[in-house]
């Protein structure tokens, strides 16, 4: 039988300014280890420690623009674009306009605090 997901659980956020991360499908909300689903609402001037995760994100952005940093430059991540960070690379995700961004992640397999591997500095 399919599982219904009644609603996220909100998931603690790394970072400078509080965030948002509701996680629909993940470690979390559903035990599931293989992916996770989140929908991110980060607020303008977010920035969070670099890192080098052991996983595969697909960053879809809804709203806002989100900016990747990674070794050798940056990219900015306009609402209706999406990025694709892969397991090993460095790379830190920031919201530096004034209205922030609205974004889905999905993690393949799943996040953990274990396997994102985060900076120690903001």
């Amino acid at each position: 039988m399919p599982q219904l997901i009644p609603q996220p659980n909100r998931i603690e956020a790394a970072g400078n300014k509080p965030k948002l991360i509701d996680e629909y499908i993940g470690r979390v909300s559903t035990q599931t280890a293989a992916v996770s689903i989140a929908h991110m609402r980060s607020p303008g001037g977010w920035i969070e420690p670099g890192q080098k995760p052991d996983f595969d994100e697909f960053t879809v952005v809804l709203k806002g623009m989100l900016r990747v940093e990674y070794e050798g430059g940056q990219m900015d991540v306009q609402a209706g674009q999406a990025v694709i960070a892969r397991a090993g690379e460095s790379v830190r995700y920031s919201t530096p306009t004034q209205e922030g961004a609205e974004y889905i992640s999905v993690c393949l397999p799943a996040f953990s605090p274990e396997t994102v591997n985060r900076d120690s500095e903001t």
